[in-house]
């Protein structure tokens, strides 16, 4: 009985193809837009966790000031010193590196080529922290980073403006009013999420910034990888209780410093992002329940066309679940029809808004059966009211219908 109401309904269908596709536009346009806008969603958080995790794994950033005064910190907080260093490196364990930073905005001037750069002084622990990789060249020697020898590593931006093709290794640039020798080049990360330049720096022995650039011991900020993820918390609640030992802050005080890992960052902007997927595939969604609508109203419109047909059918002996059968059918076939486009044309959207923003390809199996189903459910929801009504048309006043 299925089956031939199924037939039938491609029949009818088929009789009027442009009105039949204009009724399943509304349906469509609802999936492929909810499609659409998932993957467009899921791209980005994908992007997010994966631009995040360029800056390291499982890094943990401490910086002086609380957390309310922003990324950078407060500047009138008490810096660190050397020896919160040396004590983090001894009293923490699972750490994979312990780096210092202290940044300052020079320009890097070789040659007849001059540049304004960040200078950031640390240690070899810098590149294992931040997961660098060097194209060419090598680490700073034990002895560079004791003495505070005037050597450095550049980023590729570095390499690009100041020397273009030429190999930089060896090479003396200046900084300041004073000249420091390249000894290696990184390994190109590209763009943050945040817009900003990973390769626009140059990196010099914590103690030759000190000596040469500050002119003072202080650290701004001390970055710590953990081993492994699972020991991330552990490590900041033991870099929170030495930290807060050392610079002497009473129980309930509140910290003059803050302790941050990338996760934290990642959990925020992944809510975020998945958030905002969930707000436009509700609002795409709004246009399956218009297209509901207009499959209802055609199929109204389909039955009153065909009061004399139904009466025909139920004078010779067809049951009224037979006639509601047919009448359903045909509107869940409108509608899983249109759902079926919509999935193609919002999978192909969601492909080609990817490329062009060059986003990953995320493709969520579940959203897309999702709006199918829905689909479906949309045609059974609007499809039963005017399947009904023919189903309830008295036989003799239907045969006398014109």
């Amino acid at each position: 009985m299925i089956w031939n109401a199924f037939i039938l309904a491609l029949r009818e269908i088929r009789r009027s193809v442009m009105r039949s596709v204009l009724t399943t536009l509304g349906i469509v346009i609802g999936v492929a837009s909810v499609i659409a806008m998932v993957m467009l969603g899921d791209a980005t958080t994908a992007y997010v966790t994966n631009s995040i995790s360029k800056l390291g794994s499982n890094m943990i950033i401490i910086r002086p000031g609380q957390d309310r005064h922003g990324p950078g910190g407060d500047t009138t907080a008490k810096r660190f010193t050397q020896d919160d260093i040396t004590a983090i490196s001894r009293e923490i364990g699972g750490l994979k590196g312990v780096a210092p930073v202290s940044s300052k905005g020079m320009q890097a001037v070789y040659g007849n080529q001059n540049y304004s750069t960040s200078i950031d002084g640390s240690n070899n622990d810098y590149f294992t922290v931040k997961d660098w990789t060097f194209e060419s060249g090598r680490n700073f020697t034990a002895a560079e980073l004791q003495g505070g020898k005037a050597v450095c590593i550049i980023g590729e931006t570095i390499h690009k403006e100041l020397f273009g093709d030429q190999n930089p290794l060896d090479a003396s640039i200046r900084l300041g009013n004073f000249s420091c020798q390249v000894v290696g080049l990184l390994h190109s990360k590209g763009a943050s999420m945040f817009g900003s330049d990973q390769d626009d720096l140059i990196v010099v022995p914590i103690r030759m910034f000190q000596r040469r650039i500050s002119g003072n011991q202080d650290v701004s900020t001390i970055m710590l990888s953990a081993k492994n993820a699972s020991g991330v918390e552990t490590i900041k609640n033991s870099a929170t209780s030495l930290m807060r030992e050392r610079r002497h802050i009473r129980t309930g005080d509140e910290d003059d410093f803050n302790v941050r890992d990338l996760r934290e960052v990642v959990q925020t902007l992944s809510s975020t992002t998945k958030m905002l997927t969930l707000l436009l595939g509700a609002v795409a969604a709004i246009s399956l329940l218009v297209g509901g609508i207009g499959i209802m109203n055609i199929m109204l419109v389909s039955v009153t066309e065909r009061t004399r047909e139904i009466g025909i059918r139920l004078a010779i002996g067809a049951l009224e679940r037979e006639v509601l059968l047919q009448f359903l059918v045909e509107a869940v076939v409108l509608s899983s029809l249109g759902g079926i486009i919509g999935m193609i044309l919002g999978v192909s959207v969601g492909v080609g808004i990817n490329l062009f923003f060059d986003l990953p390809f995320v493709f969520n199996t579940s959203i897309v059966v999702i709006a199918f189903l829905f689909s479906t459910i949309v045609g059974i929801v609007f499809g039963y009211f005017p399947a009904r009504k023919a189903a309830r048309l008295n036989p003799i006043d239907a045969l006398r219908h014109e």
